[in-house]
């Protein structure tokens, strides 16, 4: 066999939206994944299926694998052959032991790569509104691993730190805040000089306390913080509050669950994030289109007799469209067919090839969807439906009573799917979830599946219509339902019930 590869990848502080380009191609690519604790669960969430997980640790002192254990590791399995990623929260580089990683890799011959990730040192402060440089304050920065071997004492010249007049940023340092402060004050450091801890940054969690460096310690212990956080101090620490701008986004603080498809590119999840929720996506469900689609065929060959083709989801278009091609059905033999899509996300579809939607309803459900249809048909009218294999019966009944002639064929098929990193039920046991998201009543069911709770009495749920809503208060959950079945719409709704909750 021949020999593989490592990758040693920065995963940057936490916000998926942080993760570089060069990053993501690679995980795409990746057959092992050794991951620390420290990378955030967007992150995760983007190892693929197909790789095989490998846990470090590698929290405060907590370390599931010593660093000796994950360097032959990433040996071990690279001489194996595979693609191995090494998936490290912040940068590799900066403390992150990456060189001795390497050194092991390095007298193997083991050809590697490094991808530098956003480090939390520059990106925590950026995200509470600490410039870590100002010319107004300072001209350099100084980057300082707080953490202290067992026994021992400090190497840190605390001295030279204080003369430098830069702004200091001293990561893992929470354990030591007392040495830090009082290592500072003894090398006469000014004590009305700003400082600040920002704990969590770039994720719901994100939380800061400014105060002097004399005083920073008593304002924890009365204010409370949680690791990982970073300790900043300089006179830039003294414009968190003015350039605060993460802080002032309306979802900011709030942790959202979108559910969805796999694979399909997820809007909602954008829109979450530009409204400042720290968004976890979990693909509860995925859609396989079925091996033997001989009913379809049947229909394409005699697409001419239909008068309309309905369409209940981007998954079942785009569906249709992959099997016309196999079929070696050329796309003019639709000309003359009306065109009917549930809702604008199907509709795009549509019209991303070149095709026009005759009917679309106000509400974007399947009932909607079928007593607007009905309301147009005549009677006798042939009605092409290709959709799920279980999908909404009411829809058929409405266009049959109305005459028309239904061919309903599944396509595709939804299967449940569990994440394989993120254990979603004990997230909802901590109360870690703020919101789930729910645009369709399959992915509620999947969600269900897939966590496997009895209890989802104190989870709250925005979903984007009547139908998927039902499905969640089946489940017993706090369900809230968007005026329009639209994505706007729905991120609006889960603005709205933080707002509620806020004033309760």
């Amino acid at each position: 066999m021949s020999v593989g590869k490592v990758w040693l990848v920065g995963a940057g502080p936490g916000d998926a939206g942080l993760f570089t380009l060069k990053g993501l191609e690679v995980l795409n690519q990746a057959e092992v994944v050794v991951y620390d604790s420290l990378v955030g669960q967007g992150v995760l969430t983007k190892i693929p299926d197909s790789a095989r997980l490998i846990y470090a640790g590698k929290r405060a002192d907590k370390h599931t694998l010593p660093q000796e254990e994950i360097n032959q590791v990433l040996l071990q399995e690279a001489q194996k052959g595979y693609r191995v990623v090494r998936l490290k929260g912040g940068d590799p580089f900066l403390f992150g032991r990456g060189g001795e990683e390497l050194e092991l890799l390095t007298e193997h011959g083991i050809p590697y790569e490094v991808v530098p990730g956003v480090t939390s040192s520059l990106a925590v402060p950026a995200y509470n509104g600490i410039p870590v440089t100002h010319r107004d304050f300072c001209s350099s920065l100084h980057i300082i691993t707080g953490h202290r071997r067992a026994g021992k004492e400090y190497d840190i010249n605390f001295r030279a730190l204080a003369e430098t007049r830069g702004t200091l940023v001293f990561l893992m340092g929470v354990a030591a805040l007392h040495d830090i402060c009082q290592g500072l004050l003894n090398a006469g450091m000014d004590p009305q000089m700003p400082a600040a801890i920002l704990q969590k940054g770039t994720t719901a969690g994100q939380k800061k306390i400014v105060a002097a460096v004399s005083t920073l310690e008593d304002e924890v212990k009365s204010q409370g913080i949680e690791t990982p956080a970073i300790i900043v101090v300089g006179k830039v620490c003294a414009l968190a509050d003015e350039f605060g701008w993460y802080e002032r986004l309306p979802l900011m603080g709030w942790k959202v669950l979108v559910t969805r498809p796999k694979n399909r590119s997820s809007r909602t999840t954008e829109l979450l994030r530009e409204k400042g929720a720290e968004v976890l996506e979990l693909p509860s469900i995925r859609t396989v289109a079925l091996k033997d689609q001989g009913r379809l065929y049947q229909a394409l060959d005699e697409i001419r007799k239909y008068q309309w083709a309905v369409f209940t989801s981007p998954t079942g278009a785009e569906i249709f469209f992959e099997e016309l091609k196999k079929h070696h059905t050329d796309i003019r033999s639709l000309f003359g067919l009306k065109l009917a899509a549930i809702g604008q996300g199907t509709r795009k579809v549509l019209e991303d090839r070149g095709l026009l939607v005759d009917l679309m309803p106000e509400v974007y459900d399947g009932d909607s969807l079928g007593e607007a249809l009905a309301a147009q048909l005549q009677g006798g009218e042939h009605i092409l439906l290709p959709r799920a294999q279980k999908g909404n019966e009411n829809l058929v009944k409405l266009m049959e009573n109305a005459g028309g002639i239904v061919d309903d064929i599944p396509t595709y098929e939804t299967v449940y799917e569990s994440s394989q990193i993120i254990d979603i039920q004990k997230e909802i046991e901590k109360k870690q979830i703020d919101c789930v998201v729910f645009t369709s009543a399959s992915t509620v069911k999947g969600f269900a599946e897939s966590v496997g709770s009895d209890d989802y009495a104190g989870l709250t749920a925005a979903c984007i219509g009547k139908q998927t809503k039902a499905a969640a208060d089946a489940f017993g959950m706090e369900t809230y339902m968007a005026e329009k079945a639209t994505i706007e719409e729905l991120i609006r709704l889960v603005e709205e019930i933080k707002e509620k909750k806020e004033r309760e």
